[in-house]
């Protein structure tokens, strides 16, 4: 009797389990990424401090929907190799995290799962979106495009007489911001908000704005990486950043201390008519006591190179997110199944595009309300010719840092000397990390 009870036992579990395989559907429901029922956890090491709201939010809705328990930690701004780093050597390692490309992959290739067979790879809208390791596998899968460039107070430029139609090239840009300066007491704003240099914003200098240079250098010789920049465009870098520094709301020797928060504050006070930043930033700037969509565009970086008149928004993505495959086995499932139900289910696709202002290149995108995604679409779809993102083809963080370095330096002094520092630290220390990157 005992043997029949446990037989029957052990079918009515048979029966349970093909019950629960069989009863997902194919809609973007929580657990159906990959196949079968979600068990394990997550643990995702958030890259971008300004969508930690909107990821907890949509861990938790996730979590309450599948049961599966996902955690969410984001780093600090400028810190995400350094906090990845100690993450990774701890027991409970994250098991969804972010390289930045091909290089910032060349850390990491040794953890990453081969995403070529999971869900969330056929949902992309194309296979150039995915990171390829050196094997051949797919180490990473991109997961947003976003665009940068300056964003301007429409009600400021208009205050001082002009309008975006008037800034179609750097002079352009470079008379106006002038004008605005020496009028600066009578108008009560700068052209530009503070080029700050402290880590949470010296990115948007040493990688967002090099990327220009490094571009047009690309584009004269015909590639899409070196191991050996020439820094053919470095007058321009010169130029563009002396607009930034010396027609500012704050003292060029300042710049050390200002933050990224300092940046856009001093925009959202009505401050500062120009602020280099990126679609990222459309839901700090946009809602109530805030800006609205009339009140706000972006423009070109303009650094005086190539056809101006032509020239789109820095349009690109170094984001891609990559699944640790040193985790257990079923947090690696939970991981797959979570990444899919982000960009399949009607609450994932509509938190990426509306809560966090993204563009994912997923079959089932949900159009975003960005203002400045929409303006990039208006300006590629009018023939202009987005300006690729480069940076991810930097040798290194290192090389990131001491530009930033030199680059503070020069704002403190602006001399001949101080210039010739970076550009001893773009080109000569290019080679330098190239070479210790690949040897």
């Amino acid at each position: 009797m005992k043997k029949v009870l446990a037989l029957l036992l052990a079918m009515l579990l048979c029966l349970g389990l093909l019950a629960g395989c069989g009863g997902q559907d194919d809609g973007g429901d929580a657990g159906d990424g990959d196949g079968g029922e979600a068990t394990g956890s997550v643990y995702y090491l958030n890259f971008k401090p300004e969508q930690d709201e909107a990821w907890q939010a949509l861990a938790a809705a996730y979590t309450e929907e599948s049961g599966v328990p996902v955690t969410v930690v984001t780093a600090a701004s400028g810190n995400y190799e350094t906090t990845l780093m100690a993450e990774m050597g701890k027991s409970e390692a994250p098991t969804l995290f972010q390289v930045n490309g091909p290089v910032g992959l060349k850390n990491w290739q040794d953890y990453c799962y081969d995403l070529s067979g999971s869900d969330i790879y056929g949902q992309l809208t194309s296979e150039s979106f995915g990171l390829k390791g050196d094997d051949g596998s797919v180490a990473g899968i991109a997961y947003v495009v976003e665009s940068y460039g300056l964003i301007v107070n429409k009600t400021l430029l208009s205050a001082a007489g002009y309008t975006v139609d008037d800034i179609k090239s750097f002079a352009d840009l470079k008379r106006i911001a002038e004008d605005i300066t020496v009028r600066s007491g009578e108008l009560g704003f700068a052209a530009f908000s503070s080029a700050g240099m402290d880590g949470s914003s010296d990115w948007r200098f040493k990688t967002h704005l090099a990327n220009l240079p490094i571009y047009f250098e690309y584009q004269t010789d015909g590639i899409g990486s070196t191991e050996a920049i020439k820094g053919t465009y470095l007058d321009n870098y010169r130029a563009i950043w002396d607009l930034y520094i010396n027609n500012s709301t704050c003292a060029p020797a300042e710049l050390s201390a200002k933050t990224g928060d300092d940046s856009r504050n001093e925009f959202l006070a009505g401050k500062a008519v120009f602020f280099q930043n990126g679609s990222w930033e459309y839901n700090n700037l946009v809602g109530e006591d805030k800006f609205s969509d009339e009140d706000l565009a972006m423009i070109p970086i303009y650094i005086g190179v190539g056809d101006e008149a032509n020239q789109g928004l820095c349009t690109g993505t170094e984001n891609y997110w990559c699944v640790n495959k040193e985790a257990p086995e079923e947090n690696i499932k939970a991981t797959l199944d979570f990444m899919n139900w982000c960009v399949t289910s009607e609450k994932g696709t509509s938190a990426m595009a509306n809560d966090m202002g993204f563009v994912i290149p997923f079959k089932n995108a949900v159009e975003s309300p960005n203002l400045f995604v929409k303006q990039d679409n208006e300006m590629t779809i009018a023939g202009k010719i987005p300006v690729s993102w480069n940076f991810p083809t930097m040798p290194s963080e290192e090389w990131k840092n001491v530009l930033g370095s030199a680059l503070t330096v020069y704002a403190a002094d602006q001399s001949d000397e101080t210039w010739a520092g970076v550009q001893e630290a773009f080109v000569a220390n290019w080679a330098a990390e190239y070479q210790l990157l690949n040897q």
